[in-house]
């Protein structure tokens, strides 16, 4: 009996709800397309028990099983975009977050450059009336 790999088993219920969202979304796709089991399972180069272990959500599919459904579907192109920089939210609001943290760095330094400036003038001031 082969064990459920430790990353599978820690997917959070969102996550494995929208696999499972995504298998059922690829049989209803395949059933449009008047597909059988069989037939759909031989274009994707997949067994019968495969293809129904993705249309059930199984997230122990792999990635290119998976891409394959979307291939037959003319999806694919849809990979592409899933973990783009530019729609990666996280990285996103940490590079705000830094930059923001940054601009108050810069903004602290520079009024101590200012009051460092005023207080060497008001130095230079008293020295010359002496």
């Amino acid at each position: 009996m082969s064990r459920t790999p430790k990353a599978i088993d820690q997917l959070p219920p969102a996550t494995l709800a929208a696999i499972e969202k995504l298998g059922a979304d690829l049989a209803v796709a395949r059933l449009r397309r008047k597909e059988s089991l069989a037939s759909w399972a031989k274009r994707m180069g997949v067994s019968i028990s495969t293809l129904q272990r993705l249309e059930a959500g199984d997230p122990t599919i792999s990635v290119g099983i998976v891409a394959s459904a979307l291939w037959l579907m003319s999806r694919d192109g849809a990979i592409a975009e899933l973990a783009a920089p530019a729609n990666d939210r996280g990285a996103l609001e940490l590079e705000v977050r830094e930059a923001e943290e940054l601009g108050r760095a810069r903004a602290r330094a520079s009024q101590e450059a200012r009051i460092r400036a005023t207080v060497n003038k008001t130095r230079g001031d008293d020295n010359a009336l002496r």
